[in-house]
């Protein structure tokens, strides 16, 4: 049985890990609302870049002049797989969630005679992927410099995905990341980002033109070759902003249960404390009083 000394420093050991779990809970609080109003705030301009490139699209799908990142290569033997994670852990399954998504989809192309590379976006997904698949990283990206993710680092992120694909590195490019649902719920997903058009067939509907006739000026190949790169930084800006909220939202959830769970632990150590004391106290007298017996 441990010693009375050993109970006191375990219980206050528990409690700061307990003070510890709960400033963490606190501060990720105060930053889920912030990333989870960026996440919202970026998803109708997100929705709309789409809704215009469906529409554009429309008219470029058979053309052989049409953008490589919009229609692809003719090919589908490279893909290159952006696995999007967070920096830091202590959040729960968030990032386990994400990789797990991640092996199953390297598999499956594995399986299917693919050839496959993978950009970690967050020093997490690299150390968990890093352990099977090392030889098939080419890049990874640490954001745990950036403040806030805005334009410009969905941009420098968009730039390499865009040199790699015009240097033929790869034929296909898939985000897989996580979409904040909710404080506690995370949904990881798996999405095509190059090509453009099979993103578009695949998540966005195409609007309704009601029969009426566009004509673009500049053409629709001018307007594409501009807006394509930005709606590849459009994607990845709101995916990143979608990843932060989620993290922020599984590490809040995380540290609430570890601090419940310290508070409970911490009332076990007491009530095992006292009993010892006790224990203790009771044999001290029953010694006191044989000893006053035998004399």
């Amino acid at each position: 049985m441990a010693s009375l000394k050993d109970l006191r420093n375990r219980i206050a050991s528990v409690k700061s890990t307990q003070k510890i779990t709960k400033a963490m809970q606190m501060v990720s609080a105060a930053k889920l609302r912030r990333a989870q109003e960026a996440a919202e705030a970026a998803r109708p301009y997100a929705g709309r870049m789409a809704a215009v490139m469906a529409n554009l699209s429309n008219s470029m799908a058979g053309n052989p002049g049409a953008s490589p990142l919009l229609v692809g290569t003719g090919r589908d033997e490279t893909h290159l797989l952006l696995v999007m994670t967070a920096d830091r852990g202590l959040c729960g399954g968030f990032n386990t969630n994400i990789a797990r998504l991640a092996r199953t989809r390297i598999n499956e192309l594995q399986r299917a005679g693919k050839s496959v590379k993978i950009v970690c976006i967050g020093k997490k997904g690299f150390d968990q992927l890093k352990r099977q698949f090392a030889g098939l990283i080419v890049e990874t990206v640490d954001l745990k410099g950036e403040k806030t993710l805005n334009g410009a680092v969905a941009g420098g992120i968009a730039d390499k995905i865009t040199h790699m694909f015009e240097a033929g590195e790869f034929d296909v490019c898939e985000i897989i990341a996580s979409e904040f649902v909710s404080v506690i719920s995370q949904k990881p997903y798996a999405k095509v980002l190059i090509p453009a058009l099979d993103a578009i067939d695949e998540g966005v509907e195409r609007p309704d033109t009601g029969g009426a006739i566009y004509e673009a000026e500049p053409d629709e190949e001018t307007i594409l070759n501009v807006l394509l790169p930005r709606y590849v930084t459009t994607v990845i800006l709101s995916t990143l902003l979608e990843n932060s909220a989620g993290e922020m939202g599984a590490r809040m959830a995380a540290m609430d249960n570890a601090t419940r769970n310290a508070g409970e632990l911490i009332d076990k150590l007491n009530l095992l404390y006292n009993r010892t004391r006790q224990a203790q106290i009771t044999t001290e007298l029953t010694e006191i009083i044989s000893g006053a017996e035998a004399l």
